[in-house]
């Protein structure tokens, strides 16, 4: 499975659940246990390696001002949503994480933001298909320390400068 792949598994799978996670993380399961094993772990490696890309300390200040604080498992469900909104998404926030403002058209705090089962997906297909826990992905893990500069979460108006976009949006 190459990138295109990935993404347009991730695509499909957010459109037909209407943009619910956990649905399309369902989605997902079904549409991982139609390929072999090996695909089923290709793609496991290209939901981790975004994920550990998005360790990033921006990146987890922008999530604490749009779920209204983010502890460090809200963060690691908010990666995995990321990832689940796609390609555009997901690249656009890496760039610039004050442009979740304009990149998310729709929020909806009661789903939005924890996309828990996502991360799950690969290695719930793998097991039903192989009858065995998914092996080594053979990436390098994720730092111990998010990228970048550390942000005062506390500090409303350090974030509110940081973060212009997103606060006028969802704080303002």
């Amino acid at each position: 499975m190459d990138e295109t792949e990935f993404w347009e598994l991730v695509d499909t799978t957010r459109e037909s659940a209407e943009g619910d996670p956990e649905e399309q993380a369902d989605l997902l399961v079904e549409r991982l246990l139609q390929l072999e094993p090996d695909v089923v772990l290709d793609f496991a490696r290209h939901f981790e390696a975004r994920y550990n890309r998005a360790y990033r300390w921006d990146l987890w200040g922008a999530a604490w001002v749009l779920l209204d604080g983010a502890s460090d498992d809200a963060f690691d469900f908010f990666r995995c949503w990321l990832i689940g909104q796609g390609r555009e998404v997901f690249e656009g926030a890496l760039h610039d994480p004050d442009a979740l403002a304009e990149l998310l058209s729709e929020f909806d705090e009661e789903i939005d933001g924890d996309g828990e089962e996502l991360g799950y997906a690969a290695d719930e297909a793998y097991e039903q298909l192989t009858g065995t826990v998914a092996p080594d992905l053979g990436i390098a893990p994720a730092p111990s320390e998010p990228e970048g500069t550390p942000v005062d979460f506390e500090n409303g108006r350090l974030l509110a400068e940081r973060f212009p976009r997103l606060w006028d949006r969802f704080k303002g």
